[in-house]
């Protein structure tokens, strides 16, 4: 019996690591995929740099952040996601803050302020605000699960209809908890990376349907944003200007004839298409890419153009299903949830990297117009993989608390209905 029992102990490796075995494995491959696109890519930079500098110093910097996120997943992985739903609102304020901060104290990159220097460490708080905008409408939307599918959130377009009781109630009830938050995260992100402000709408959008809010107060917030965008395009607000200078270009990519430009005048999406088609099947082996010399960033914007012209079309396809993989592990958690906030939490959040590794895969075979989205866990860049692992951290926390048993259930957070 004694042995019996003994056998039946977890080791440690099982300790350290519950939850969601299959997420995990992902998390480590795309981890080092990541090692092979960095080193490989920035031979260029190594090249170019001013300073003595080689891929060796691109690839350390790269270690260190993987390091470090891994370190970050880890902690989070054993927060419990009650501890995530308590402080959600001052996380979304924080990041929220120091977006707006961005703005005045932030660098300025291409006419984007971006990044804010905090501790020696050049933080892009749009890619937290990303992550705490989505833990944070989780826990509106759970906590509201009673009364979802009778609440109005979208007031009256009429301002002076705005002190009526019904009207009250609206704002009071359904507008500022759960349409003024995604709104101002995607107000704040929009001037400085209009991709991402559409990224975090779309899916607050999905979480809103997931969350059972009614489908006509979704069509009303669809409907206002088209006119939003609209009267933004008209008066060039933000980088208006940037955004339709990509879309003319993407147009023409697929309009004009381009087979007697020279590989120098080339956009970096034809740069990135050639290298897709240079590929083939196999790739043409490790650090024996052509076309990163012509791309401008091959080791963040385009790294999967790279990733596939050194290692084949087969190998693309294969990370394309990890991150499609992530998505489908997030269904499975979520349905081994018995509350609302860690579901609607855990499916967000995969639906967030998910879509920005699709967007990202897209821009390179010119499906979409370029949109500066990196690969997720993957290109280089040190917020973009911080955030990642802190939000493969979350999925992971509730995957733990499903193999465990241990959510809360609060009476008003039941899914009684499938979300």
């Amino acid at each position: 019996m004694k042995q019996a029992m003994q056998t039946n102990e977890p080791t440690l490796l099982e300790r350290l690591f519950r939850g969601d075995k299959v997420l995990w494995i992902t998390a480590a491959v795309l981890a080092v995929i990541s090692v092979l696109v960095v080193y490989s890519s920035t031979a260029k930079m190594a090249y170019a740099a001013s300073t003595a500098r080689t891929s060796a110093h691109f690839l350390r910097d790269q270690i260190i952040i993987l390091i470090l996120s891994v370190a970050v997943l880890m902690v989070v992985y054993h927060i419990n996601s009650r501890v995530y739903n308590y402080f959600s609102r001052w996380i979304y304020l924080l990041f929220l803050g120091l977006t707006v901060a961005v703005y005045f104290l932030g660098h300025s990159t291409n006419g984007a302020a971006r990044w804010i220097p905090i501790l020696g460490f050049n933080l892009q708080p749009s890619e937290g605000l990303k992550v705490a905008t989505i833990l944070f409408l989780a826990r509106q939307l759970a906590s509201r699960q009673k009364v979802i599918q009778k609440l109005r959130i979208v007031p009256s377009l009429n301002p002076i209809r705005w002190r009526e009781k019904e009207q009250k109630a609206i704002w009071r009830e359904g507008t500022w908890p759960i349409l003024v938050p995604m709104v101002a995260s995607c107000l704040v992100i929009f001037p400085a990376h209009t991709s991402s402000a559409v990224l975090v709408f779309a899916t607050s959008l999905v979480m809103m349907l997931i969350g059972r809010v009614r489908l006509q107060e979704l069509a009303k917030i669809v409907g206002l944003a088209v006119v939003g965008v609209f009267l933004i395009m008209t008066l060039n607000l933000g980088r208006s200007a940037t955004a339709g200078g990509r879309v003319d270009t993407w147009i023409d990519l697929w309009t004009e004839d381009r087979t007697e430009i020279p590989v120098t005048d080339l956009s970096d999406t034809e740069c990135s298409m050639i290298a897709i088609h240079n590929g083939g099947w196999v790739g043409k082996g490790a650090g024996q890419s052509a076309m990163r010399v012509e791309m401008t960033h091959p080791e963040s914007d385009y790294a999967y153009a790279f990733f596939v012209e050194e290692y084949g079309v087969i190998m693309g396809l294969v990370l394309l299903m990890l991150y499609l993989w992530i998505f489908f592990r997030a269904i499975l958690i979520f349905e081994g949830c018995g509350t609302a906030f860690p579901g609607l939490l855990v499916l967000g959040l995969a639906l967030l990297i998910t879509s920005q590794a699709l967007l990202h895969i897209m821009v390179t075979l010119n499906l979409i117009p370029e949109t500066g989205q990196t690969l997720p866990l993957i290109s280089r860049g040190g917020s973009s993989t911080l955030f990642t692992a802190i939000a493969l951290g979350m999925i992971l926390s509730v995957s733990r608390q499903n193999e465990e048993q241990s959510h809360d259930k609060p009476k008003d957070q039941n899914l009684t209905e499938k979300v």
